[in-house]
């Protein structure tokens, strides 16, 4: 039987838990706006399905054009993939007629020449010479929609009569016979007031020759129509309102998706995940970028630590613990939460931990299991504890479960005064409130697969059915049971006793039952969400380095182009180490004008003048200017100056 080697299965391994992870960020970044992206598809579908009935005018009430405002909120690097999804499936499904347009690439007239090109570049593909001929003709003559309307009645034509003995290529094979001109504003709000409004009014006078359908990319409020369009305008729109989750929304799904699950070992520490969510919240609040940030440190984790081969499923992790030679081993060993747990041993195990290498894997073995364990368990607890502490006053420990998160990760969550604040806020919660949040914690533990987490949900029910049956239960008053007719002393006695009651701070049968679930939930917390640095071979798992992660998602621009002029060699990968002739001309001169103290004279430019020609010295001074290096002086005309750093 052919054994294969061991490097050759840790490499297959690792590939594939990378492919699974990266499929998954894919997937989840597809599913962020299916359902929004589903319901344009149907109001596309539904508007073009009704225009094939004969009362079309009538229906749509004089030259009104569908319209789908759609509102995507303020994390515009994400809108483009929204828009170009939206393309995408409205082309498969609904019609081949889609163009996209953007305020820069339409000012004035331009507009319909874009559209024009982007709509005559979609078609079949027996026809895209004639197509390219076609495009470069409206490119030299007056765009129109006239011209668009004839241009779209012979396309219908052609696709509605065929060409005998081809195929048709179009996406859309069972669409309707005039499949609309889906028209997509991406920002509306950069565009400009009147040439918007001119061209809706231009294109409401065509609405009868041309299936038009508008979508508006909105990333305020839908009142921005209501401010570009005044009424005699938007009064000739058909319009419907779709409003996307908000970003912040997204991001919450991300990390429940990404990051608060067991399903991918990989994690990220509290520093890490400080900085990706600091970047989101005050920066660009972009989704996609967060997803990024997470596979840029997924990918600098495996560069940057060789026991990341330990960082998979823990099947495959056990088998490639066997698989670890002695430098691998003493790796482990010169882990620092490896040398904490030697030091808790035994002597004798001490000595053998550190030299047997064949007791060492069985140890990380056993280790690698209590790894896994610890986030089985981590993360249906983090959930209940988020449940119930989410809706108390001021949110003691955060609204949203990054916030409880990220305190856990970095400390003892029961040691902070937070805790114990919400702590003593749960105790004053009325009964209902009480039940109706460990009703949800008990849901939350129902998944799961784990030994502790199981016994835990069985202790949790239980205590759930006595609350239950404190309502059926009659719970009397001490004076209840005095008779009517009493003695004085049986009286006195009786408020004597009630008076020690009272003293003692007796407690009610649901506030005993209260404090034990209270109590109860605590216990689960502190053995559960201990930080993962407390965690033996936490270090193979959780990537750590925030500063790598800064520098490359939110890198300092003259900072990083100072880099790239002083040391060339390092980007363009070549072998020396100095500024050769084959280094951009505005390398050559950044490093000139360093050697010439304040001013690059006459005498830098005879000595690059040497090597190159005057234009090109002029051009790399140029472009030294406008990235803000350098500026002109009045000393002389041949002379600029270097622009300090305060001065930049």
């Amino acid at each position: 039987v052919f054994k294969p080697s061991a490097k050759k299965k840790k490499t297959l391994s690792l590939g594939e838990f990378l492919t699974n992870v990266f499929t998954a960020c894919k997937v989840l970044q597809d599913e962020l706006n299916r359902n929004i992206l589903d319901s344009l598809l149907d109001f596309t579908r539904k508007c073009s399905s009704t225009r094939q009935h004969s009362d079309w005018a009538s229906q749509m009430r004089a030259s009104e054009i569908p319209t789908a405002a759609l509102v995507l909120g303020v994390n515009v690097p994400d809108h483009d993939m929204t828009f170009q999804s939206l393309s995408d499936l409205l082309q498969q499904s609904v019609t081949p007629y889609v163009a996209s347009v953007q305020a820069k690439e339409c000012g004035g007239k331009g507009l319909r020449g874009s559209l024009m090109g982007t709509v005559v570049t979609v078609d079949d593909e027996e026809e895209e010479e004639a197509e390219q001929t076609s495009a470069q003709h409206h490119k030299s003559v007056h765009c129109s929609l006239s011209t668009l309307c004839d241009w779209y009645n012979t396309k219908t034509k052609k696709s509605n009569t065929g060409t005998p003995g081809k195929k048709r290529s179009s996406p859309v094979r069972d669409g309707p016979q005039q499949p609309p001109v889906v028209i997509i504003f991406k920002d509306l709000e950069a565009f400009n007031p009147r040439v918007l409004q001119d061209f809706i009014l231009i294109c409401s006078r065509y609405i009868e020759r041309l299936p038009l359908m508008f979508i508006f990319g909105i990333a305020t409020s839908p009142s921005t129509i209501q401010h570009l369009l005044p009424h005699s305008v938007s009064s000739l729109l058909c319009i419907e309102l779709f409003q996307s989750l908000s970003c912040t929304q997204h991001l919450a799904t991300v990390i429940d998706k990404l990051i608060l699950t067991k399903q991918f070992p990989f994690k990220l520490n509290g520093k890490v995940m400080q900085v990706l969510i600091s970047i989101f919240l005050y920066h660009d609040f972009s989704v996609r970028k967060f997803i990024k940030g997470i596979q840029l440190a997924l990918l600098e984790h495996f560069h940057s630590q060789p026991l990341s081969v330990l960082c998979c499923k823990k099947k495959e992790a056990l088998l490639n613990v066997m698989q670890l030679d002695h430098l691998d081993l003493e790796r482990i060993r010169h882990l620092l939460s490896f040398k904490r747990y030697v030091e808790k041993q035994e002597p004798r195990e001490q000595v053998d931990l550190l030299t047997d290498d064949t007791h060492l894997k069985e140890v990380c073995q056993k280790l690698i299991k209590d790894l896994h364990k610890y986030h089985k368990n981590y993360y249906p607890i983090l959930r209940c504890l988020h449940t119930l502490t989410s809706s108390l006053p001021r949110y003691p420990l955060g609204k949203q479960i990054r916030e409880l998160h990220l305190i856990c990760l970095e400390k003892n969550v029961w040691e902070s005064e937070d805790y114990q604040s919400a702590m003593k806020l749960l105790k004053m919660l009325a009964k209902d409130e009480l039940i109706a949040l460990l009703q949800r914690c008990a849901e939350i533990l129902q998944p799961a697969k784990s030994k502790k987490i199981k016994s835990a949900l069985v202790q949790l029910e239980d205590m759930l059915t006595k609350f239950k049956q404190l309502d059926s239960k009659y719970i009397t008053s001490p004076l209840k049971h005095l008779q009517k007719k009493t003695d004085l002393a049986q009286l006195q006695k009786t408020l004597l006793e009630m008076n020690e009651s009272r003293r003692a701070k007796k407690l009610s049968p649901f506030e005993v039952l209260r404090n034990e679930a209270l109590e109860f939930i605590d216990s689960l917390v502190k053995s559960h969400l201990s930080p993962p640095e407390s965690q033996v071979l936490n270090e193979v798992c959780y990537y750590t380095s925030s500063a790598t992660v800064r520098r490359h998602l939110n890198a300092t621009p003259r900072t990083s182009i100072q880099a790239a002029l002083n040391s060339p060699f390092y980007y363009l990968q070549t072998e020396d180490g100095t500024v050769s002739n084959a280094a951009p001309d505005i390398c050559i001169v950044y490093k000139l004008h360093l050697e010439c103290g304040r001013l690059i004279t006459f005498t830098t430019e005879m000595l690059f003048l040497s090597l190159f020609s005057s234009a090109r010295f002029i051009r790399a001074v140029s472009e030294l200017e406008f990235l803000g290096f350098i500026k002109s002086t009045k000393q002389k005309t041949d002379h600029v100056a270097r622009l300090t750093w305060g001065g930049c």
